[in-house]
């Protein structure tokens, strides 16, 4: 496996700090295997393997830690030495009931350094959380992205020149699971499919207690069918009404909030540039890797556009930026990317063969003569004016390998 050194980094600078550490992200993504490297890079500073404490939840060996008690017992014996220092690492926390009383005791005993893992979005915004509010730092975590993937991808699999590596990474997406099989289509799509359905079951309708799992589904692969489109519960409902499934516009909207909560779908709002706010309507939604897209409903040449916007935004995101769709006047930035002060503007598609096209999308950047990088990007190989009024063209491969931004 792979050392995601980018999270790595950003972690070990609260290394033996005062603070909760708490990793969150959609299930599979691997966050199992990140706390792990963290557990070894603390190893590598001096620090003896029987003062680190790990637990996963989603293990059956931890299946009797069920609540903040059972929590607190099992980690009080482990951790018997009263001068030692302790670095508990605890996987899947959710599952634990009231979780936070647990973790806040511990904080307050200042003998642990701890490090959290969650499926759940709002993992730290429950009112139990507050008990810990002002004591964590969050990081959030991402399947592989499309260097990580070719990097594990060209180790693990023959190179074939017939086998295009970024058509596989938009096939089949960036969970790390995938390059633990033989590389066959039935075989991975099966893994993928394994992975949405417990991440729809545990996270989703359990959570939220959900009945309507078809309905649920259909919404789901609706997303995933529109991605890069704007769309709103409103739509969705008309949809489904024209399809004779009924379905209420409160129910859309719970279980999308219940999709974004469990990390299965982004949802990107769109930023008025010239009003300077976020609007509240027409937004957009992603999913959470875009092999959650082959799992639904397979490969489709027609879904390359939104797979390709969905691609990018994940790296912006891993990347740690913030991310909405741009409203010009009139017009449509697909992303706005912003860390700080520093900010770029994307334009993305398929391809800039033909006048309409180019003028499209060189054109959704009209009017934007601030100082911030703008880029169109598209699958063409070459033949297009690396900068054109300010504007720079690249193929989306190179720009997702590269260090510009």
């Amino acid at each position: 496996m792979i050392q995601r050194k980018k999270y790595i980094d950003k972690i070990k600078p609260f290394i033996d700090k005062p603070v909760i550490k708490a990793i969150t992200g959609i299930r599979r993504c691997g966050k199992s295997t990140l706390l792990k490297q963290i557990a070894n890079e603390i190893e590598l500073l001096g620090v003896n393997s029987d003062q680190i404490i790990n637990i996963n939840k989603e293990l059956f060996e931890f299946d009797f830690i069920q609540t903040y008690t059972d929590l607190h017992n099992y980690i009080t014996k482990k951790a018997s030495h009263k001068n030692k220092k302790y670095y508990l690492f605890i996987d899947e926390i959710q599952e634990i009931d009231e979780w936070e009383k647990a973790i806040s005791s511990f904080f307050a005993e200042k003998k642990y350094d701890i490090y959290i893992s969650g499926s759940n979005a709002h993992l730290l915004s429950s009112d139990l959380a507050t008990l810990i509010t002002g004591r964590y730092v969050e990081f959030k975590i991402y399947t592989f992205t499309f260097s990580e993937f070719k990097e594990i991808y060209e180790k693990n699999h023959k190179i074939n020149k017939n086998i295009d590596v970024f058509s596989e990474f938009v096939k089949y997406g960036g969970f790390p699971g995938i390059h633990s099989f033989n590389w066959s289509e039935e075989i991975l799509r099966q893994y993928l499919e394994s992975i949405y359905n417990t991440v729809v079951l545990k996270d989703v309708v359990m959570r939220n207690q959900i009945k309507d799992v078809s309905m649920l589904n259909y919404i789901l692969d609706f997303i995933a069918q529109n991605c890069g489109n704007i769309t709103t519960a409103k739509s969705i409902h008309d949809f489904f009404k024209s399809q004779n499934r009924n379905v209420s516009t409160d129910t859309v909207l719970n279980y999308l909030q219940y999709a974004i909560n469990a990390m299965l779908i982004q949802q990107i709002r769109r930023y008025d540039l010239y009003g300077k706010r976020i609007l509240e309507t027409f937004e957009k939604y992603y999913l959470g890797d875009t092999g959650l897209g082959f799992a639904l409903h397979g490969s489709s040449p027609e879904m390359i556009s939104g797979q390709l916007e969905n691609i990018v935004l994940l790296e912006l995101l891993s990347r740690g930026y913030k991310v909405n769709i741009g409203k010009n006047k009139n017009k449509e930035i697909d992303f706005i990317a912003s860390i700080g002060a520093d900010k770029i503007y994307i334009q993305i598609c398929k391809t800039l063969i033909g006048e309409k096209v180019n003028e499209r999308e060189y054109g959704a950047f009209e009017g934007l003569n601030d100082h911030y990088p703008k880029y169109v990007l598209s699958l063409d190989e070459f033949g297009f004016n690396t900068d054109k009024n300010g504007v720079k063209w690249m193929n989306i491969k190179d720009f997702l390998m590269s260090s510009v931004f």
